[in-house]
């Protein structure tokens, strides 16, 4: 499988007064389209500052990172926006979803924003993505009217609806009950299996861990290692 992203000697600091706090520290990472990869390592590790570089938030201080075979430090930020949308769909632990939209409005928004397809295709789109979810008899609900672990397939639809190639996920089960979070995390790993979607997801929860075909595990920065998950194998091609 071809890499889909590369971080080439990138390193990431942050101004703290007159001291420079670095994030990430001269990182080399490759990641294959259709891996389910989970960056581990403890709180200030930089796992969600890699995520951020990756998913264009934010750009590296030194060094390369390649999206999609793009290199995101030489694109304009109307081309940044344009790849963020087209290219990666992102799950927030704490789900930002839009409290007045209802549940299909709130999957929906990605698909406006980019435009394009009617609103039949989007209502299609919509109901297809949230019944694999299982959400479909809660698409006039607004997300006050649905537990934690329904926000969380809300927010996983949402990021799907628009068939990214890859899917950033920062801590997804961070605010999950353990029973939640497995349920969560399997459906992650049958869409991966089953349309190839490459996810990243950064965690320190073992659980996340296990269930991932390679863990790179960050400590200060650093790349401290790097294994493929015995327990897993690549996703399988789609028919």
């Amino acid at each position: 499988m071809p890499n889909i992203v590369e971080l080439t000697g990138v390193s990431k600091t942050y101004p703290l007064g007159n001291l420079e706090v670095r994030a990430l520290d001269d990182v080399d990472l490759a990641i294959e389209k259709g891996e389910f990869t989970t960056i581990a390592g403890p709180s200030g590790s930089g796992k969600t500052t890699l995520l951020n570089l990756v998913g264009c938030i934010d750009t590296a201080s030194k060094g390369t990172v390649l999206v999609d075979g793009q290199s995101t430090s030489t694109m304009s930020e109307s081309k940044l926006t344009d790849l963020r949308l087209h290219k990666i769909g992102f799950i927030f632990q704490s789900f930002n979803l839009i409290s007045v939209l209802n549940l299909h409005q709130n999957v929906e928004f990605p698909l406006l924003l980019q435009g394009g397809l009617s609103k039949s295709d989007r209502d299609q789109r919509v109901r297809s993505i949230v019944d694999k979810v299982g959400l479909t008899d809660y698409l006039k609900h607004r997300p006050n009217e649905l537990s934690g672990g329904q926000r969380q397939r809300v927010a996983i639809a949402r990021a799907l609806v628009t068939e990214p190639a890859i899917v950033l996920a920062d801590e997804p089960t961070a605010n999950l009950d353990s029973a939640t979070g497995k349920s969560i995390i399997d459906l992650m790993k049958d869409l991966n299996r089953v349309e190839q979607t490459t996810f990243i997801f950064s965690t320190h929860d073992p659980s996340v861990m296990a269930q991932a075909t390679r863990v790179v595990r960050l400590v200060d920065g650093r790349i401290a290692d790097d294994q493929k998950g015995a327990a897993h194998a690549q996703p399988e091609a789609r028919p």
